[in-house]
């Protein structure tokens, strides 16, 4: 199903766009003469892809005939909808378009408005497509490859679409969540809330007074329960707490703990911030195919999904990397290719030298489940190597942890070979599963339940996959495990996202890189507003 965009109360009024398609040209002459390709071909010389297109089609219009009435009233219907969506619309200058339009009166004035019109609507299809800004340049934790539409591609679709406003659509993320985001992101902006703040530090069943009131009445606002006039802590306000929890993957124990009052206390303008980005997010993923069966890891929830044809059919709690710059886990997507049983840990570089070259340079028989190894991976005697003689940079060796019940990896591991050293794996850590806020690691992703994520997985290749693997697992060996059929792995990082329940989740903005995906919206031009305190 693919998405229809409102169109917001102060976008580009629908006089505006009539004014465009009935009354937007002094001088309503045929497009097709000398001054009007020449001015085409002139406006269109700076830009390759524009030039070539217009060139091949032996200058012809899209936008500046009255044959072209339907595509300029389908892009101004479409800008006026691109702030809904988060989108920067003064980037696309509507109102310019309009004056231009208003003003032309020579064949001179068509083709450079021609060319205007183009460029606003190769503009407005490539953010919406692929999204506004470029992410790298942001945070270089974002390493996920933009794919882009083609210019050309993009005006010969529009060209040959009989319905030009479908076709403008048709160019947003289909998936269904991007729709609940764009509604919900519309109601905040237009309905607005006067939110209930929550003082209390904890509460729970059987509590009664104002506070709890302002939880009921908090609950009501963000719809979890009905109106009711009860004081209490009752049975349904525990309900609603616990639904709300699982919404924002906390713990459901139905108490209003400290986390719980500050998911609560989220305000309007932090959600719709939340949301902004994440429709970016959505549309830098458009074109990526998920994959029928594909692994989910939604970061800032500290989850794992296997998904399989648009249905969960296992999830795991994650430990993620540590919030630091050298620590924190990247965005991407690759495809798991194999799983290792009795895996051996290769210590990354990074890691080598800073953590345990100096200890070894102290005491050479430091980290003694590590071994030393050369260039060919061979073994080499710690008695062999003078630690002290080497600097972070000349440290010649690897070190490595061979299979072993306190392996720093577990029992398994999943690949999907990357540039970035990262992977999913089991950890002997398992305390650190129980934590709320799970960011420990050094960049790869640790799973709660390895042993169940791996019988999922080979479920697909094997009549008893807990057996097959247990065999594996016995030997003690390392052994490499492939997968029939790869795996796409997607690693997300969404801080609002739906949920199952209808509503929108949101979790915490860990690594802070929302905050300046939201900052770089805003100085691109996004608008955030409306919503009443």
């Amino acid at each position: 199903m693919r998405f229809h965009p409102p169109v917001p109360k102060n976008g580009l009024s629908f006089l505006a766009v009539w004014a465009v398609v009935a009354f937007g040209f002094a001088a309503p002459v045929a497009a097709q003469t000398s001054a009007f390709s020449r001015a085409l071909a002139e406006a269109a010389s700076q830009d390759q892809a524009l030039a070539g297109f217009y060139r091949d089609a032996g200058y012809a219009s899209l936008w500046t005939s009255a044959k072209d009435s339907p595509r300029r009233a389908a892009l101004m219907r479409a800008l006026s909808s691109a702030a809904a969506q988060g989108l920067p619309e003064a980037r696309y200058n509507a109102a310019g378009l309009l004056r231009a339009a208003k003003a032309a009166s020579t064949q001179g004035d068509l083709g450079r408005l021609e060319v205007a019109f183009s460029q606003a609507f190769l503009s407005y299809a490539t953010d919406l497509n692929s999204g506004a800004l470029t992410p790298k340049k942001i945070d270089a934790g974002i390493l996920r490859e933009i794919i882009r539409p083609k210019p050309a591609d993009l005006l010969q679709g529009l060209a040959a679409a009989e319905r030009p406003y479908s076709y403008m659509r048709s160019l947003a993320p289909r998936a269904p969540q991007y729709a609940r985001l764009v509604k919900e992101k519309l109601r905040l902006e237009t309905e607005g809330q006067i939110e209930t703040k929550l003082s209390s530090a904890k509460l729970e069943l059987g509590d009664t007074g104002s506070a709890v009131i302002a939880l009921r009445n908090r609950l009501i606002q963000l719809n979890y329960i009905d109106r009711s006039a009860s004081a209490a802590y009752d049975s349904q306000i525990r309900r609603a707490v616990q639904q709300f929890q699982l919404d924002q993957r906390i713990e459901p124990d139905g108490i209003a703990g400290s986390s719980t009052i500050a998911a609560l206390n989220k305000t309007a303008e932090q959600r719709l911030a939340a949301i902004t980005v994440a429709l970016e997010r959505m549309r830098w993923m458009a074109d990526t195919d998920l994959g029928a069966r594909h692994i989910w890891v939604n970061q800032p929830s500290f989850v794992a999904d296997i998904v399989d044809n648009g249905r969960v059919s296992f999830e795991t709690r994650v430990v993620i990397g540590k919030a630091s710059k050298d620590t924190e886990s990247p965005e991407f997507s690759d495809v798991m290719e194999y799983m290792v049983i009795n895996p051996s840990w290769g210590v990354p570089r990074s890691i080598i030298v800073k953590e345990y070259l100096p200890l070894l340079q102290q005491n050479p028989n430091a980290v003694g489940h590590l071994q030393v190894i050369d260039g060919q991976g061979r073994v080499v005697s710690r008695g062999a190597v003078n630690f002290a003689s080497y600097s972070a940079s000349s440290f010649p060796y690897g070190l490595r942890q061979p299979p072993s019940d306190g392996n720093a990896l577990g029992k398994v591991k999943f690949m999907f070979p990357n540039p970035y050293n990262i992977y999913l794996h089991d950890t002997p850590a398992k305390s650190l599963f129980a934590n709320e806020v799970r960011a420990y690691s050094h960049g790869c992703i640790r799973l709660g339940d390895p042993f169940d994520f791996a019988y999922t997985l080979l479920a697909k290749q094997s009549s008893d996959p807990k057996a097959e693997f247990a065999t594996h697992l016995a030997t003690k060996q390392e052994t490499t495990l492939p997968l029939r059929a790869p795996v796409p792995v997607h690693l997300v990082y969404y801080t609002a996202w739906p949920t199952a329940s209808g509503s929108i989740g949101y979790r915490p903005d860990i690594y802070g890189r929302d905050a300046a995906l939201f900052e770089a919206l805003v100085q691109a031009g996004v608008v955030v507003g409306g919503v009443q305190g």
